[in-house]
Formats: C-alpha cells, structure tokens, sequence
C-alpha cells in the first residue's frame, strides 16, 4: 500500500469514528435524563465534530474525494441497536454503559491505527487525539455506571 494511500485510509477510517460517535450521541440523548451526563455527551460530541473539523480540512491534502463517513446502513443499525438495548432499561447506568462499549470499540480502531499503520507525524497526532478524547470519554462515563 502506498505511503498515501495509508494516510486517506486512516483519514477515513477516523473520519467514520467521530461520525459514528456522533450519531449515537445524537440517537441517545433524548433517552438521557441525568442533566450532568448531557453535559458530557456534549462535551464529547463537540469533540467528534472538532475532530470531523480537522479532517476535512486536511484531507484535500491527499485525495480528492470526501472523507468516509458512516453510511445510512450503518446510521440505522446505530439507532436499532440503541433503541433495542434500552428499550427494557434506559437508566443512566445502562446508557453509560452502551456508550462505554461503542467508544472502547473506537479505542481499540484507534490504536490499530496507530500500531499498523506508517503515516506522517500530522496524521498520527490526529489519531492520538482521537484516541485521546475517547479515553477520557470513557473515563468520565465510568461515574455514570
């Protein structure tokens, strides 16, 4: 794989993190009563789009194309997937918990990404701050538990 080519694919590959992590915030927080966890889950969705932000400013620097960004499958089976795990429990507790587990998915990409893939210093200080955010994202859900 050429030098450029790993740069879109983790471009788009964080790209699809941070809009996946934005639309689960966006499909949970209507379910979300606890006011200082709204808090956070905006704290943490500004911090996707910031992310979003930074990526669709760089990425005409290596492909012509847009970044990758979830697709209208992928939304759907976000939103099922949420509205089926809290249709029986949507306590604080519980949407803590299916968040907890969507961005320690994004964590684990993240540091794939880091770990398996040569890119420049530009692009892989992008991945560490999205790994970044994530990991304090989980840290600041664990009270929610």
């Amino acid at each position: 794989m050429s030098k450029e080519k790993d740069e879109v694919n983790v471009l788009d590959e964080l790209s699809k993190g941070a809009c996946m992590g934005r639309d689960a915030i966006h499909f949970i927080m209507d379910k979300v009563e606890d006011e200082n966890l709204k808090k956070e889950l905006n704290r943490q969705y500004r911090e996707y789009k910031e992310i979003s932000e930074e990526i669709n400013k760089i990425y005409p620097e290596y492909s012509e194309d847009e970044p990758h960004k979830t697709n209208a499958m992928n939304k759907m089976m976000t939103w099922y997937g949420i509205e089926m795990k809290t249709m029986m429990d949507s306590s604080t507790s519980k949407i803590a918990e299916l968040l907890m587990q969507g961005t320690n998915m994004g964590i684990i990409e993240g540091r794939r990404l880091l770990n398996q893939k040569d890119t420049n210093e530009e692009i892989n200080k992008l991945v560490e701050k999205y790994v970044e955010v994530q990991e304090t994202a989980v840290e600041k859900l664990k009270p929610f538990l």
